[in-house]
């Protein structure tokens, strides 16, 4: 088994990773039906085999970029404590490139087809749960609020909607 420093260890890491941002690419170009082992390998720049060996099935590659997408929101959602940081989180969704933040909701989008993974999109949710309650403690009507207009922000930048997501948080949290 590789060590941890081991060349091998890294160049699987690189290649896993080449996987699921060529799974991305193509999810935000052409949805989830697009992604076969071959496009994603061709999109990769890598054989057919290659998709196979880090992923057994289509499904087992798009639970992995789903799971990949909420590591990363996940993380950032735990950190979130002021509604600055909020409003930095959505606005960063909203200059990336849009067809990645399509790609993210398609994920999502499948995940609710798809009860093997429903965990994925409840886990989303209790980040997003987590980081209202330390913006407004007291309020379950409000934090309820705050969650739905985060969720639409998120989508507002997946459709390339101008929002002025700052003074629309602000306003969420005031209410309080």
């Amino acid at each position: 088994m590789p060590e941890p420093g081991d060349g091998r260890l890294r160049k699987g890491e690189r290649r896993r990773r080449a996987l699921l941002e060529a799974t991305m690419r193509l999810v935000g170009r052409r949805g989830t039906a697009a992604v076969t082992q071959r496009a994603v390998a061709a999109e990769a720049g890598v054989p057919p085999s290659a998709v196979l060996y880090y992923f057994a099935t289509v499904d087992d590659l798009l639970v992995a970029a789903l799971t990949d997408v909420n590591d990363d929101y996940v993380a950032r959602l735990a950190a979130i404590a002021t509604v600055e940081d909020l409003v930095g989180l959505i606005e960063d969704c909203a200059r990336q490139d849009r067809l990645r933040t399509v790609a993210e909701y398609e994920l999502l989008l499948h995940a609710a087809r798809r009860d093997e993974l429903r965990a994925e999109l409840h886990r989303w949710d209790t980040a997003l749960a987590g980081a209202a309650q330390r913006l407004v403690p007291g309020d379950p009507e409000v934090r309820s609020l705050l969650v739905a207009a985060a969720n639409g922000l998120f989508l507002a930048a997946a459709l390339g909607s101008p929002c002025d997501t700052a003074a629309l948080a602000r306003l969420v949290c005031r209410t309080g």
